[in-house]
């Protein structure tokens, strides 16, 4: 028997040999592997050299894998997967503990993260990692452990947790409340009122921003037509909040990720509770399976829920899904 064919392969060939055999293309392998594009050729070239056989058919512009290449590809997909998995646990076991969330950007900024010190104070042994991004995270992602989600019942991914639903009530700053009390602003007793404000609205084509919008708050409330001194148009919840906290305008909140603020008088509900409105849009708690049975998950959940439990209690929530 040769040496050559007798001697293992190199692990970083085979990673790059997958790369390009997902994705056939030596460029995109080479920048998903943060490596040039002749490091991957050169890297290629010696599995071949070390197997014997060619693994890709190299076009102008495309390349084929040969039927060695398949038949490798095989076998090294489901190594490769099996490594990854057995690396990963050895961390998880050796390294700290750690959950890793999902969410979006303005659940994470108003709900999440003014929350996170509480939980680590009852376990400064276990980290957290937020992603908070509007894009919907695949939780088949070994790296994810848990989504925090807004969604319709219909929309809710089997498993999931049913937080809390939607209220929306328009807000002010306190120094606007203040204004508007001693006569520096313009009125703002009756919904009519709203012509003379600028109204903080959410620029989004997502199909939940119909149930956010104004003019959707604007109809239930008899005024269909109105149209305010000025339009604010911000893309992230979060955003309006602030224009609101800042005094550039009335906000049609979310009273789940603000009630505290309303509770600190930093912010006001001029028209009060009769200015609230519903949405069908909830939000979710959902455990990737593949973690739920990790005690530091179970106990961020439960954390979760409990703290879900107390914002249900201060906006009024007692529905189900």
């Amino acid at each position: 028997m040769s040496t050559r064919s007798s001697r293992p392969l190199s692990l970083n060939n085979l990673r790059a040999f997958e790369a390009v055999a997902r994705r056939l293309s030596f460029s995109e392998a080479a920048d998903e592997l943060f490596v040039t594009q002749s490091a991957i050729s050169r890297q290629i070239k010696g599995l071949e050299d070390e197997i014997g056989a060619a693994l890709f058919v190299r076009g102008t512009r495309h390349v084929e894998m040969t039927q060695s290449g398949q038949m490798l590809l095989r076998s090294v997909e489901s190594g490769l997967q099996k490594i990854d998995a057995s690396v990963r646990q050895i961390r998880q076991v050796r390294s700290r503990k750690r959950v890793s969330v999902t969410t979006f950007a303005s659940f994470g900024s108003l709900w999440l993260l003014p929350r996170i010190e509480a939980f680590q104070r009852l376990h400064p042994d276990i980290d957290i990692r937020v992603s908070a991004a509007d894009m919907i995270a695949d939780l088949d992602d070994p790296e994810l452990d848990l989504a925090l989600r807004y969604c319709s019942p219909a929309q809710a991914p089997a498993g999931a947790i049913r937080l809390f639903g939607e209220v929306l009530t328009p807000v002010v700053s306190r120094s606007l409340s203040e204004q508007i009390r001693r006569g520096e602003a313009p009125p703002l007793s009756s919904p009519a009122d709203l012509v003379q404000h600028t109204l903080a609205e959410e620029d989004d084509t997502k199909s939940s921003t119909e149930y956010l919008s104004w003019r959707r708050w604007l109809t239930l409330n008899g005024q269909p037509a109105l149209q305010p001194k000025r339009w604010l148009y911000l893309n992230f919840t979060y955003q309006q909040v602030q224009a609101a906290l800042a005094g550039h305008g009335v906000a049609l909140a979310r009273v789940a990720l603000v009630f505290e603020a309303l509770q600190r008088g930093e912010l006001v509900e001029p028209f009060g509770p009769a200015g609230r409105i519903d949405s069908p849009y909830m939000y979710w708690l959902v455990a990737a399976p593949a973690s739920r049975a990790r005690p530091e998950v179970k106990q961020f959940c439960d954390w979760v829920l409990d703290h879900a439990a107390l914002t249900r209690e201060a906006i009024g929530d007692t529905g189900t899904a």
